[in-house]
């Protein structure tokens, strides 16, 4: 699977295809269980599944067993990413690794390295750590744990802290391992000339180490979701605990403008998920009494969505909005105002049975073919009805599309012109897209080993010797080259 100092070398890749930045989905550690990177268990923790352990450097004394070298080889040859497997296989190597630097003292350069980190980043790592090392202990939720835990009342967490020592370091050895690879990446994909940008989930799991340290930010009497629309007549349950916006504007939305200082650390922007979600939250209260938004009135909800955006973006982020699905025309002038771009997706710019020329897309906006929720460009043609096969060859340079069924090289080609030559200011291609891939990265509102378990057909050195992916990214070069977009 890929790991943090693979972002350097996609970054080359990157480069060939003409891009200047390369977007990940959430690097965040999933609440435990779960592998969806929106089920995040930290809004701050990396998740130690896209540690290098090769680029470890107490790696060199640890021998791997006979039964973790056939895992291992058995995990390199599945089609997929098995997420519960690669993470336990690599977090018994890790704890090795772990206690090879325990045994060279505390006055190491390598232990100084970590202790730097730990001061860095220790407004958030020390709640963190103990919530892990707890979770170790009691594979529970978090809110069935005993009084003392669960109520975070002082003396018994420090018991908890003082019992649990050396698993709080080794949750903390993990984070030291993972920032330290992701800066490391950054830096080497900057010096070519690329951009990192990351994902920042709307919310995070109701059993994750930022609801337990800090309960009074969060409500447990409702969960949030979406409304009933035209895909869902019942509305989307997400099971997250909603935020106590009253208690976040008292203290400034501080929390949101720690994530955004915190992004900054890792990434040059950041797409907010769900940002409608800041203005006006979608809550389901547990009791089954009516659903509602909140807050409930237009001018409180433009007031809040701008002070988070602002908080967010304090840090010097800069942000991009995830702007899907219905979004009040009050929030799409908002965001306008603060000068955030939303998406515009390809396949849904469509008007009165016209699809909208991306040429006439607004400057401030990401002009893309789809997300990861989206079916790949190549199933979406291929289930197009006649009337909207149509329409699409209708487009500027389109027409020759209007009796092809079956996606090739062309309709490829085509998509690939219309996107990088849109008019708005940043044009993002998702890899499956991008290589011309049928299969889907993620199935909404599905569970199992299969859902995110989508794994690219080359590695970054095979994408560069490949002759037909050469090929691929060489004409998405000259397409960004006539766009004007390498500057």
């Amino acid at each position: 699977m890929g790991e943090l100092p693979d972002l350097a070398d996609f970054a080359s890749v990157a480069v060939d295809a003409g891009a200047s930045f390369v977007m990940t989905l959430p690097l965040l550690e999933p609440s435990p269980g779960l592998s969806s990177p929106y089920s995040a268990g930290s809004f701050f923790a990396l998740d130690p599944l896209y540690v290098a352990i090769d680029d470890v450097e107490e790696r060199a004394s640890i021998t791997l067993s006979a039964a973790e070298t056939a895992e291992l080889e058995r995990l390199r040859a599945s089609p997929i990413v098995r997420h519960d497997r690669v993470r336990a296989l690599k977090e018994a190597v890790l704890r090795r690794c772990y206690d090879a630097l325990q045994a060279q003292g505390p006055g190491s350069e390598r232990a100084r390295d970590q202790a730097r980190f730990v001061e860095e980043h220790a407004p958030w790592l020390r709640d963190y750590a103990l919530f892990r090392a707890l979770k170790h202990r009691l594979p529970v939720s978090w809110r069935t744990w005993p009084d003392g835990v669960r109520t975070r009342h002082v003396p018994s967490l420090e018991q908890a802290r003082e019992e649990l020592a050396d698993e709080v370091g080794f949750r903390t050895y993990l984070q030291f391992l993972a920032f330290r690879q992701v800066e490391a990446a950054r830096a080497r994909a900057r010096s070519l000339g690329v951009a990192l940008v990351g994902d920042e989930p709307f919310l995070v799991a109701e059993d994750s180490a930022d609801v337990w340290s800090q309960q009074h930010l969060f409500r447990f009497d409702a969960t949030v979701g979406a409304p009933p629309d035209a895909f869902s007549a019942d509305g989307q349950e997400w099971g997250l605990p909603p935020y106590r916006w009253e208690r976040h504007a008292e203290d400034g939305h501080a929390l949101f403008a720690r994530r955004g200082a915190h992004a900054a650390r890792i990434y040059d922007a950041l797409r907010i998920d769900h940002v409608v979600g800041l203005y006006r939250t979608y809550h389901r209260p547990l009791d089954k009494s009516p659903h509602y938004f909140w807050p409930r009135e237009q001018p409180d909800q433009l007031a809040q969505g701008e002070a988070v955006l602002r908080a967010f973006a304090s840090g010097g982020v800069a942000l991009i909005a995830e702007d899907l699905g219905v979004i009040p025309d009050f929030v799409r002038r908002s965001l306008d105002g603060l000068g955030v771009p939303g998406l515009k997706v390809l396949r849904w710019e469509q008007e009165q049975g016209r699809f909208r020329d991306p040429a006439g897309y607004p400057e401030l906006s990401v002009a893309t073919t789809g997300t990861h929720d989206t079916e790949s460009s190549w199933q979406w043609w291929e289930e197009l009805g006649e009337w909207e096969r149509r329409a699409f060859s209708a487009l500027p340079g389109a027409a020759a599309l209007g009796e092809r069924k079956l996606w090739d090289e062309e309709v490829w080609e085509t998509t690939m012109r219309l996107v990088i030559g849109a008019r708005s200011r940043t044009a993002l291609v998702p890899l499956n897209d991008a290589l011309s891939l049928r299969r889907r990265v993620n199935t909404p509102n599905t569970m199992g080993p299969e859902n995110w378990s989508w794994r690219a057909p080359w590695t970054n050195a095979g994408m560069r010797t490949d002759a037909v992916v050469r090929g691929r990214l060489g004409l998405l070069r000259q397409l960004a080259d006539a766009a004007g977009r390498r500057r």
